[in-house]
């Protein structure tokens, strides 16, 4: 038996392996979005018709189906709503718990949800003043932004 792989019972026999494999995502028409997190910029959308501001990039409006422009969105806002993660994928494991947030923006319709770094996790609260942060060593996910006290 190699050392990736382990017997955890044997009736009836369980066993436990790595299972790894190569996944190729496209985030075609949201690619802006996640490009523009390399430059400090936090990108959402405004409808051209219907003039709904999104805090949460799209290329359609969901109320009216048009077409929408690119805005930058400010890079500071307030706590609309927060949770408490005490469970995690694999990517977060090690910072349990963390806290999820909705940040509400100046003048934007919607919310964007983020993570809330902060290393006691505590005093959060509604309508705390928060302020962007981006990584260092962009990976092109949503997790290139993240939010900490202002």
């Amino acid at each position: 038996m190699d050392r990736y792989t382990r017997v955890m019972k044997t009736d009836p026999l369980v066993k436990e392996f790595d299972y790894n494999i190569e996944y190729i995502h496209s985030y075609a028409q949201d690619s802006k979005f996640f490009t523009s997190l390399g430059m400090g910029i936090l990108l959402g959308s405004e409808c051209k018709k219907c003039n709904y501001r999104y805090g949460t990039y799209r290329k359609y409006c969901m109320f009216c189906g048009s077409e929408t422009d690119d805005i930058n969105l400010p890079l500071t806002g307030k706590i609309h709503s927060f949770t408490t993660c005490y469970y995690s994928g694999e990517n977060f494991i090690n910072e349990t718990p963390y806290t999820l947030i909705l940040v509400e923006f100046e003048g934007i319709d919607s919310l964007f949800m983020s993570r809330l770094v902060n290393k006691e996790n505590k005093n959060v609260y509604i309508g705390m003043p928060v302020r962007a942060k981006f990584r260092r060593l962009q990976k092109f996910d949503v997790n290139d932004v993240y939010f900490v006290p202002a």
